[in-house]
């Protein structure tokens, strides 16, 4: 047995496209709950009335989530698969330019003119369009678009991380809700950012920290605009 077949490999890059819609849909949850809440309780509301804007938030968030990136990934599908057609169509119509073209971006790649014809000619004799789909549109098995994927992921992990400023929001006594609830949702980031750094294979002091900081300057714009509304009401 070859050392390839021994010995393989799986790249942190295959994982973009979930990796990418779950941390989206957490960061997203715990934030914009948990703004919520914060905002809701400066306005001086009872427990219940700011448990309900939390649900309320939770249940629509994570159905906006999902749609929304149902929708967007599928204008990227929808995207993919015209360019795909084309590239069918011009394989059928203009294979001798379609060659050419290809071996045009292997010599940009630095092999020789004849090199790069001849690798060319044998990679379009085992799938043309395949090939041509990689090397010239940059559409690869892991870069394809997943709509139903990418939404599901969205909602799922939006309702997890709303679910958590939530839970806070049950246990803490009224007078400490808004601590509470403002630093535990900031140390829910923080854990957040650690754990996308770490399935993305990235360094965590800066993803954690950054998605630290947005977070706060989240909470505490919408806690200043309930403390301003709750007077003005």
């Amino acid at each position: 047995m070859s050392r390839l077949h021994s010995h393989p490999e799986t790249h942190l890059v295959q994982r973009i496209g979930w990796l990418r819609a779950a941390v989206l849909g957490a960061n997203d949850g715990i934030i914009s709950t948990a703004s919520l809440i914060l905002g809701v309780a400066t306005a001086a509301a009872s427990k219940e009335d700011v448990l309900l804007s939390g649900v309320a938030a939770l249940v629509a968030g994570a159905m906006s989530m999902a749609a929304g990136e149902y929708v967007s990934v599928s204008s990227q599908s929808d995207t993919e698969r015209a360019d795909l057609a084309k590239e069918r169509r011009e394989l059928r119509e203009q294979p001798e330019f379609e060659l050419e073209e290809l071996a045009q971006i292997y010599m940009a790649r630095g092999l020789e003119a004849g090199l790069a014809r001849d690798v060319a000619r044998q990679l379009m004799l085992k799938d043309a369009l395949g090939i041509h789909a990689r090397d010239e549109l940059g559409i690869s098995e892991i870069s394809t678009a997943r709509p139903t994927q990418a939404a599901l992921a969205s909602a799922a992990t939006f309702s997890i991380g709303a679910a958590a400023p939530l839970a806070l929001v049950m246990i803490a006594p009224l007078n400490w809700l808004l601590p509470t609830v403002a630093a535990g949702s900031l140390a829910f980031l923080a854990v957040l950012g650690l754990l996308g750094a770490r399935a993305g294979g990235a360094s965590a002091l800066k993803p954690t920290i950054r998605v630290t900081i947005w977070g706060a300057l989240a909470m505490a714009t919408t806690t200043v605009i309930g403390a301003i509304f709750g007077k003005i009401i």
